[in-house]
């Protein structure tokens, strides 16, 4: 808290990698599974040489769509509400689908790069490249109880 000029200091609580991790993974299942009946279906078209290449392809792009539009609406992937993250600007407010489409190429594209060089030019940050490039972060999501109630566990 800045007491000198009366300002209140939010504290951000950067999210660990392994939560993200876990994000993630619930993501790419759950996108991973449309995108495999897509390219199941597409099979009775052709080639399926053509098909195999182009399913990366398709994965790529359904995946950026994804992250771009609930990102951009909300901040939060289905993955990332069910583990209570959030993708913030770097001062916690909402991003626009502008900066969610930036921050998630480098993630639908080429993550393994995206996470590297994020890791080694930017060690303990906890920030990807296209994080960087975005001015996004990854948090941990309040949960407040709402003012006037006091949430209590029964006894077992």
């Amino acid at each position: 808290m800045n007491e000198e000029k009366g300002d209140t200091m939010e504290t951000l609580y950067l999210a660990k990698w392994e939560t993200r991790f876990w994000a993630w993974l619930i993501d790419i299942l759950l996108v991973g599974f449309f995108s495999s009946f897509i390219t199941n279906s597409a099979v009775f078209f052709g080639d399926f040489e053509f098909i195999s290449i182009a399913s990366f392809g398709i994965s790529g792009v359904l995946m950026f769509t994804y992250w771009t539009l609930l990102e951009g609406y909300n901040g939060q992937s289905i993955g990332k509400m069910a583990l209570g993250l959030k993708v913030t600007d770097r001062n916690g407010r909402k991003i626009e689908f502008g900066v969610a489409a930036l921050e998630s190429c480098g993630k639908a594209f080429i993550l393994p790069l995206d996470c590297l060089i994020g890791w080694l030019a930017m060690p303990n940050s906890k920030l990807r490249l296209f994080n960087r490039i975005s001015n996004t972060i990854v948090i941990k999501t309040k949960y407040e109880e709402p003012e006037g109630v006091r949430y209590v566990k029964e006894k077992e």
